[in-house]
């Protein structure tokens, strides 16, 4: 099965340097749902092309349109595809058995409540996963990863070009009219 990633990508940059699809910015950790920069980086990926695109989007909701999410002027995004199979199996919180065997209730997976979603994944980083899938808030069909970045980028399989992305991309525009944003150029 595939991973996708949106990240700000260099050209010059290798796979695991800044700009690189392997780099995790762990310096900028913190507030992300799964976030814990004293103990691991964290690496969001998705099983949807489109899942990572929304959720970048989703946070100029607010605004309504998103103006710079996808400018030229900066680092480009771009999606890359990765190959999963050198992980190992992931815990999937989207199994209800699993959720019942560590009792847990899907409202407590799915919050955007940090102070409930950082405890889960300290957990379960604690127990030597290498990352556990999830949901996505935005659209539950689409499921999401978190991979601790020290256990899991080395096993990881780059599996085609990143592919920049514009506001004329069908991706994008896709993901923007699910998540409510008007892309302005």
């Amino acid at each position: 099965m595939m991973f996708y990633r949106l990240f700000p990508f260099d050209r010059d940059a290798s796979a695991r340097s800044e700009g690189g699809p392997l780099f995790v910015a762990r310096h900028l950790q913190g507030g992300g749902r799964h976030d814990n920069p004293g103990a691991y980086g964290a690496l969001y990926v998705s099983r949807s092309t489109i899942s990572p695109i929304a959720e970048h989007l989703s946070m100029w909701r607010s605004w309504g349109a998103a103006g710079s999410a996808f400018r030229p002027e900066s680092r480009s995004l771009a999606l890359v595809a990765f190959q999963d199979t050198g992980l190992d199996t992931l815990v999937d919180l989207d199994d209800p058995r699993i959720l019942m065997v560590r009792k847990l209730r899907p409202s407590r997976v799915a919050t955007r409540e940090r102070r409930i979603t950082r405890p889960l994944a300290k957990t379960l980083y604690d127990e030597g996963v290498m990352g556990f899938e999830w949901w996505s808030t935005i659209e539950a069909s689409w499921i999401n990863a978190t991979l601790f970045a020290d256990r899991a980028l080395g096993r990881l399989e780059i599996a085609d070009e990143p592919e920049i992305l514009t506001i004329q991309h069908p991706l994008v525009r896709e993901a923007a009219e699910t998540v409510g944003v008007r892309l302005v150029a």
